[in-house]
């Protein structure tokens, strides 16, 4: 444990460090071992740091209101994942260590090494209601409250953004219709909802554009107008560029001028949350009344968490077998083709039924309260027989099936044992096949442009027809079209 929070704690404290290492290629060599796990999430961080990075301009440029809360929601997102991902490296790093450390034990016993089934957990239906003061919501008295909100839905590596949202007194419940799904979810995952704030209601004008970017605007632009511009544009003391113009730091959130979000509330989700139905759960409130950003929240989220486990949508074995006939011939047995898959054992009269969706020949249910054994070699059969007993109304009805040869019996038993544990842990995930519903595809970029934003001010400025106003330099015009272009096209 003591190393563990000293690794801990010199993580923090080389955080911009580690980011420099980053940027040189270095982060990966120099930390972790050169594994294809680790260059996917260095992968990944490059990308986040690049996206940071264009949002950090594309912020300092908004003249807009609304162009500086998306490009603010950007730079905390990508803050965000830059940060998870980091920790995601460290905890694989811890892991491979400690994989070592057990193998060089030398009195180490025998170990389960069985490792319970992946799953997809959805989270949707986020409703966080508000609390606000008889007098602002039903009297309309007091001034107008306005705040940009967004959600963060972080489980392990996968962080997710919803759509910001305006909030004032006029709602009474902040509600986010996105549907998000994460993949690849282990049983003892924690979904964390973090609830962010920004008082929507602060001048957020181009005075926060850097000075270099305004220096080639006001060449572009020409003599006259781009000594206008530029004296619009000047940065103030607390300016990045005005501290020497050196890039952001990874902690905190690069200090770019512009709106900040703010951590309003939290909670975390688990296994124990999921239920097939829309519940309400606590959060944990930061700030007060004081604070810019703040919203009378009334503490709790409500919200739809559902799972399906793989074992309960995939195919875990499949095969043939033999099943004894119930009440019949003692000798009478018929060839299937199984599926253990969710809470049965499917069998088919021929493998292509399965392909082709036809109701299987009869079902045997597989649930935690299904009891499994191998039996003796049977006299008859003169092979391993295996034996599924279940209640059906206060009767235990037992069906005895058989493979080809001892190794198809050891497989398909180890299947089950493996399928049981599965249910063993994701408990009440596998007592049915909960619905998840795909998340709708995000809307495209519109084909009229966005009025107001700088993207399309500045498109008027390169036509011809604009006397004095031609753009002289073709490559800081690409330039900055290339940003503004990529940064919506990605919305």
């Amino acid at each position: 444990m003591f190393c563990r929070n000293q690794t801990a704690r010199a993580t923090v404290a080389r955080g911009s460090a580690l980011e420099m290492e980053i940027r040189r290629g270095k982060f990966r060599k120099s930390l972790f071992l050169d594994t294809s796990q680790d260059t996917d999430i260095q992968k990944k961080i490059d990308h986040e740091i690049r996206m940071r990075d264009g949002a950090c301009k594309l912020l300092a440029a908004c003249s807009q209101r609304d162009q500086a809360l998306e490009a603010a929601k950007s730079l905390q997102t990508c803050s965000t994942r830059i940060m998870a991902y980091m920790s995601e490296l460290q905890r694989m790093k811890e892991a491979q260590v400690m994989q070592k450390v057990t193998r060089r034990s030398s009195d180490a016993g025998p170990m389960d090494d069985r490792l319970p089934c992946k799953g997809r957990v959805a989270i949707s239906d986020l409703r966080i209601p508000l609390m606000w003061k008889d007098t602002e919501y039903f009297k309309n008295k007091g001034e107008l409250h306005r705040c940009a909100v967004f959600c963060l839905l972080q489980l392990g590596g996968e962080i997710f953004d919803t759509d910001m949202v305006i909030v004032d007194r006029t709602l009474t419940d902040i509600c986010f219709d996105n549907t998000v799904v994460f993949n690849e979810a282990s049983p003892g995952f924690e979904l964390r909802v973090e609830l962010y704030s920004c008082c929507s209601e602060d001048d957020y004008s181009a005075g926060s554009t850097p000075r270099k970017l305004a220096s080639k605007l006001s060449s572009s632009l020409g003599r006259s107008s781009g000594k206008k511009l530029r004296a619009a544009m000047e940065p103030g003391p607390c300016s990045p560029v005005s501290n020497g113009g050196a890039a952001p730091l990874l902690l905190p959130v690069p200090s770019v001028p512009g709106p900040k979000y703010h951590l309003l509330a939290h909670t975390t989700l688990s296994l124990l949350h999921i239920q097939d139905s829309f519940r309400t759960h606590d959060l944990t409130i930061s700030g007060n009344e004081e604070c810019s950003y703040w919203l009378p929240l009334y503490g709790s989220v409500c919200c739809r968490l559902a799972a399906q486990p793989h074992c309960m949508n995939q195919q875990m074995m499949s095969g043939c077998l033999k099943v004894k006939q119930l009440g019949g011939d003692p000798q009478s047995w018929t060839k299937v083709h199984a599926v253990l898959k969710g809470t049965s054992l499917s069998c088919f009269h021929r493998q292509e039924d399965v392909n082709a969706n036809v109701e299987p020949a009869f079902t045997i249910s597989i649930n935690k309260d299904t009891r499994i054994r191998v039996s003796e070699k049977d006299p008859e059969s003169k092979a391993q027989s295996v034996c599924i007993s279940n209640q059906y109304g206060g009767e235990e009805v037992t069906h005895t099936l058989t493979t080809e040869s001892r190794d198809d019996t050891h497989r398909w038993m180890e299947a089950f044992w493996q399928h049981f544990y599965d249910m063993s842990q994701w408990k009440q995930c596998c007592d049915d096949l909960m619905k998840i519903e795909l998340p709708s595809p995000r809307k495209p970029a519109p084909v009229t442009p966005k009025q107001g934003s700088l993207y399309h001010e500045m498109a008027p400025l390169a036509t011809p027809s604009c006397e004095g106003l031609l753009l002289q330099d073709n490559a800081v015009s690409a330039e900055i079209r290339a940003l503004l272009s990529s940064y919506y096209n990605d919305r």
